[in-house]
């Protein structure tokens, strides 16, 4: 009697090569998020693209509370005493950014918790974005070999991105290689 080919498993984990390290923590970030309501956990990510950064460095999302029916939940923001007045009046645009991250009026209501600028644990209630990381700007042989590479492309939106592109490749392989273009 032949025997019936075994169904199809996806290969092991040995097998698969390299995961991203958000792929190896995501399932720990979802189940930590949804604890505190947050399904989506990119309102707490991108907090200053979703908000702006004038309210983002004012406030923080902190809790999500639903009600008995499921829609219509409740955002808490953490804030400062002297920042409160100044987000109650900006509550209503911001409720429809939020409503946009989630894609349909899942937040109906948001309230304010004020605190001091320095919380229960002095120095971990941090308002204000991470700076970002500038780079220095290339050496001007390696702009003029990346141009060379790619002065025969018509398009001139694509010449662009692919200069930057190969200017990234040689500045990084420079680096790596000592001070060789």
């Amino acid at each position: 009697m032949a025997r019936k080919p075994a169904p199809y498993s996806p290969p092991s984990r040995r097998m698969r090569g390299f995961e991203g390290a958000a792929s190896l923590v995501s399932r720990q970030i979802r189940k930590a998020g949804e604890a505190r309501g947050f399904a989506v956990s990119r309102l707490l990510t991108h907090w200053a693209e979703i908000a702006g950064p004038d309210i983002a460095a004012l406030c923080r999302p902190v809790k999500i509370s639903y009600g008995k029916g499921g829609l219509g939940a409740t955002l808490t923001l953490l804030t400062t005493g002297s920042a409160g007045p100044m987000l109650q009046m900006q509550l209503v645009p911001l409720r429809e950014k939020v409503n946009a991250c989630y894609g349909y009026n899942a937040i109906s209501r948001i309230t304010l918790t004020q605190t001091a600028p320095m919380g229960f644990a002095e120095g971990q209630a941090q308002f204000a974005p991470a700076p970002a990381i500038t780079r220095p700007a290339p050496a001007p042989e390696i702009r003029r070999h990346a141009a060379q590479v790619t002065h025969d492309v018509h398009d001139e939106g694509l010449r662009t991105a692919l200069e930057n592109l190969a200017t990234n490749v040689l500045s990084k392989a420079r680096q790596s290689k000592g001070n060789r273009p």
